[in-house]
């Protein structure tokens, strides 16, 4: 199936001492989706931090290339549920559309039923391809509020702007409709989006913004392409997630 060579880019496990190497108190989280996929992610707890991030990665690679982002995010205080897809890393099966979105429903009753982490203390962050995972998880379950970082409409939005303004579904059958879900998502929503990402171009990061219920907040990080925001943003962009999750979570 074409999705599986142009939607997903699962890269596989390094075997390696990630607490160790990183000096960041890594929780090795094993825990099985619905269906019985077996899904592996890392658990931080900061110090002094009620709320959690629960993280929907992007499309490509697994949790060890987040191992940085991690970091920044645990320093500035934050506690960060960070897992892999089914496919991705540890993580057994196969990626899918619907798979992913189990994955992240999976996720999230972790957090709340096995942490004792009350859904009001929960923010939903997603990126890139992860922000329509995260979107949908809104859509279904109770959060204190949601981050979409580096967002897209939909597959079909997408794939006008990569492929000539040929329909999606000439070529993927995934949709990751963002757009549709965010219609039935009514708690504080942060956008973050760089003003030179060149896979994601930034009028889509606004259409996300637009079709989003208030309260809204876009946040536009400048000289930021898609795969470097982080970096390009430093503190002031660490500052602003950090002071969403605090507002929403208070």
């Amino acid at each position: 199936m074409l999705d599986q060579l142009l939607v997903y880019h699962p890269a596989p496990w390094e075997d390696r001492d990630w607490a160790r190497l990183s000096g960041l108190p890594l929780e090795d989280v094993w825990f099985d989706a619905q269906d019985g996929t077996r899904l592996f992610g890392w658990y931080l707890r900061a110090s002094g931090s009620p709320a959690v991030l629960l993280w929907c990665h992007g499309n490509a690679g697994n949790i060890i290339h987040r191992v940085e982002n991690l970091a920044l995010l645990y320093r500035a205080g934050l506690s960060v549920f960070l897992f892999d897809y089914r496919g991705y890393g540890r993580s057994s099966g196969t990626p899918s559309e619907d798979g992913l979105y189990q994955d992240a429903l999976t996720a999230y009753e972790y957090l709340v039923k096995t942490k004792r982490v009350p859904p009001e203390r929960i923010v939903i962050f997603g990126r890139s391809l992860g922000a329509a995972v995260a979107g949908t998880l809104a859509s279904r379950r109770p959060a204190a509020g949601l981050i979409l970082e580096s967002a897209f409409p939909s597959v079909e939005e997408l794939a006008r702007f990569h492929y000539w303004g040929l329909p999606a579904h000439w070529f993927v059958h995934a949709q990751y409709n963002l757009a549709e879900r965010l219609r039935t998502v009514h708690r504080p929503v942060l956008v973050i989006h760089g003003d030179r990402d060149s896979i994601v171009p930034l009028q889509m990061g606004r259409m996300v913004f637009n079709g989003a219920h208030p309260p809204k907040d876009l946040y536009i990080v400048p000289g930021a392409d898609h795969n470097d925001l982080v970096r390009v943003g430093g503190t002031p962009y660490l500052e602003r997630l950090k002071r969403f999750v605090k507002d929403v979570s208070s």
